[in-house]
């Protein structure tokens, strides 16, 4: 059994190593991809990461929910992880709003600030034909 202090440190750990393995998936996809798409798969990534729950009823320690999920079904089926799969539906669902919230705003400006610093570039429009 783990002590306070080797669980605290596997927590810190855990913890750790998933903001570092998410700013490196958010760094990768930033080079080919649309900044919508990187934080939606960003979100959906650290929702699936960092959700905790507990590893069954009566325990006061928490683990990743997707662990838990995952052993749960394999040992007692779906019914057994429903507990653990829960916050994790609700965090990923939460995920996908957040997403969809910075796509409509944040996201939405820059690329109409790209948009028009593509027209500045390129010079200004040539006139129609007919308004000669």
């Amino acid at each position: 059994m783990l002590s306070e202090s080797s669980y605290l440190t596997a927590m810190y750990v855990y913890i750790g190593s998933a903001v570092v393995m998410l700013l490196y998936l958010a760094w990768w996809l930033a080079r080919h991809w649309r900044p919508s798409w990187v934080a939606l798969v960003v979100l959906l990534a650290a929702a699936l990461l960092l959700t905790p729950a507990y590893p069954k009823e009566g325990v006061t320690t928490l683990a990743p929910a997707l662990i838990v999920a995952a052993f749960q079904v394999l040992t007692h089926g779906l019914e057994g992880a429903q507990y653990a799969l829960r916050p994790l539906a609700l965090m990923l669902a939460a995920a996908v709003v957040i997403a969809l919230l910075l796509r409509l705003t944040v996201f939405r400006r820059s690329r109409r600030r790209a948009a028009r610093a593509a027209r500045a570039e390129s010079g200004p429009d040539p006139q129609p034909e007919a308004s000669r």
